[in-house]
């Protein structure tokens, strides 16, 4: 075989190649712009060339203390500037950065903590108790770094380990930051929610976070200098890899610590906020805002949701507000946002119920996604594009993760027939978009929180007074969708709702709790499996009829 002439004697070198990573767009955006302002928390301002320092200082810090290559540093914090400054020090200590859901148990983090082999655990004071009772249960014993955000008013807490300040100060402003050695080292693991047993550690690579991070900025039409609120949590496949993004167009974040109604419309008419991204819950939080709260922003703000598609009437609202919504699809292994409902500019003439049915489709891929389909997992052959013969989602490209930290088999069976298999069940329509039509292993999304309806089942299994139980998800208001428990007795059991919710209580993070515990005789096939297809027709109807009970009791068939 001739080579390629155009390869003869033209190898890469340090003067044409580089490995991708973001972490550059931080040093550009601080080169460039360093008084421009980067970060906006309260009181707090403070400008690029603040925000680089930080996170050197942060990486030197965490060199001094044995971190490098391949070792994993863990952080429990909400939305504050200590978030952002670990996506940029953490990785520039040539470490993988482990950001924690701040609403998991303990158990859950114990897990992750060990599974991850974390050396360094960097927790807000609001979560120390948390992280301490986790850390009873993990057998790693990672140095502990507290971060004391004065935003927090939930009173002192006694500090451990060391002073996130004074870890920083002792880091060098000017340290020479690794860079990877291969754009394909990892930068980030994020755990799924486990949904058939343990969580799996996705793992991310720079060259991934590179691209979507730039894929983002196109997606969503940001121009240099956007303005991103932070109602989205960083912790959600790192923030979707907006904290990223922001730098490459020389943006300004606005960090908020909570989600509230009002911080947010504040954010929004004072700080000049272009972009925010959030579940459904967050536009429910602002289009139900009393009129004292809410702002006229004489202006478009473009508002990012994923999830369970809003409905017709919340689009409406959220138009009405000012708000230009934009659906987006993917997942933990996609780095996040993977898809898009593309908008075409002639579906604004159509009316408002077409409108609201082409919004709720998942869309197209992103500009860095080199592959989507709905195929069947089978044959590995596309579905008919007829929009309703369903299929799986698969994803291909330089966005989709790099493995399971730790989980071969796993690895495998994602990655089968050269695709990653999502797990979801969807449909592609004749112009190329995709829709969701239900999800596998019946994962409930609720609040923009995946809840696996298996854990929350095996949660009231452990009830001595429980035979049988279905968990399935029902639409809320709300939430988007909430957990809904159908359950047979015992013959001899004896527990009511309020007995089975206090169990949950006990054995589950507060936002897996059920909505409704529902007492009934459990449908099945004629070879016993549960017929959760009907179940869900059942807390779909439940869920409209007005004055429902919170619990349905029915006699349970001997």
């Amino acid at each position: 075989m001739v080579d390629n002439p155009y390869n003869i004697g033209l190898d890469r070198n340090p003067a044409n190649h580089h490995p991708l990573t973001p972490l550059t767009f931080l040093e550009r955006a601080a080169t460039v712009f360093p008084d421009h302002t980067a970060i906006v928390h309260g009181a707090l301002r403070r400008d690029y060339r603040d925000f680089y320092a930080r996170s050197r200082r942060l990486a030197s810090a965490l060199a001094q203390t044995g971190i490098g290559r391949g070792d994993t540093v863990s952080v429990l914090l909400p939305n504050v500037p200590a978030m952002l400054e670990c996506h940029y020090g953490v990785p520039m200590s040539g470490a993988v950065l482990h950001s924690i859901n701040t609403r998991l148990d303990a158990a859950t983090i114990a897990f992750q903590l060990d599974h991850a082999m974390s050396r360094v655990v960097i927790v807000d004071t609001e979560f120390l108790p948390l992280l301490r009772q986790a850390l009873d249960l993990a057998t790693v014993s990672p140095l502990i770094v507290t971060s004391d955000d004065p935003e927090f008013a939930g009173g002192p807490v006694p500090a451990d380990g060391l002073d996130y300040e004074a870890f920083l100060a002792g880091g060098d402003p000017d340290f020479a930051w690794l860079m990877p050695q291969d754009e394909w080292d990892a930068i980030s693991i994020n755990y799924t929610s486990g949904t058939t047993g343990d969580p799996k550690g996705v793992v991310s690579h720079h060259r991934g976070a590179y691209l979507l991070a730039q894929g983002n900025a196109l997606t969503t039409a940001m121009a240099k200098h956007a303005v991103y609120l932070w109602t989205l949590p960083m912790f959600h496949c790192n923030g979707w890899c907006f904290p990223w993004t922001m730098s490459a167009v020389i943006g300004t974040h606005v960090c908020l610590r909570q989600v509230r109604a009002e911080p947010i419309w504040s954010a929004l008419a004072e700080r000049g906020v272009t972009h925010l991204c959030g579940a459904p819950i967050v536009m429910s939080l602002l289009i139900g805002a009393p009129a004292g709260v809410r702002r006229d922003l004489g202006r478009s703000v473009q508002f990012m949701t994923a999830a369970a598609p809003p409905p017709e009437k919340v689009l409406s609202d959220m138009k009405d507000a000012g708000f230009e919504v934009t659906h987006l699809y993917g997942l933990t292994e996609t780095y996040g946002p993977a898809v898009v409902n593309d908008w075409h500019s002639d579906w604004s003439d159509l009316p408002p119920a077409r409108q609201a049915a082409l919004k709720a489709r998942q869309g197209v891929r992103y500009l860095p996604l080199e592959g989507l389909d709905v195929l069947d997992p089978d044959t590995m052959q596309p579905v008919p594009r007829d929009g309703q013969t369903i299929g799986e989602v698969m994803f291909r490209g330089n966005v989709v993760m790099k493995g399971y930290f730790r989980n071969a088999k796993a690895t495998e069976e994602a990655f089968r027939g050269g695709w990653f298999h999502s797990g979801d069940l969807g449909v592609i329509h004749p112009d190329g978009y995709i829709q969701l039509k239900d999800r596998s292993k019946d994962i409930i999304i609720s609040g923009g929180e995946n809840i696996s309806s298996i854990e929350v089942e095996e949660a009231l299994y452990r009830h001595p007074a429980v035979a049988v139980c279905a968990v399935v998800a029902m639409p809320d208001e709300k939430w988007g969708e909430r957990p809904c428990a159908f359950v047979e007795l015992a013959p001899d059991g004896q527990a009511d709702d309020a007995a089975l919710l206090a169990w949950c209580r006990a054995h589950l993070a507060p936002y897996k709790i059920p909505a409704r515990i529902v007492f009934m005789p459990i449908p099945r096939t004629s070879t016993g499996k549960i017929q959760k297809f009907a179940l869900r027709d059942k807390a779909r109807e439940m869920a409209s009829a007005a004055g429902q009970l919170a619990s349905v009791r029915a006699p349970v068939a001997s």
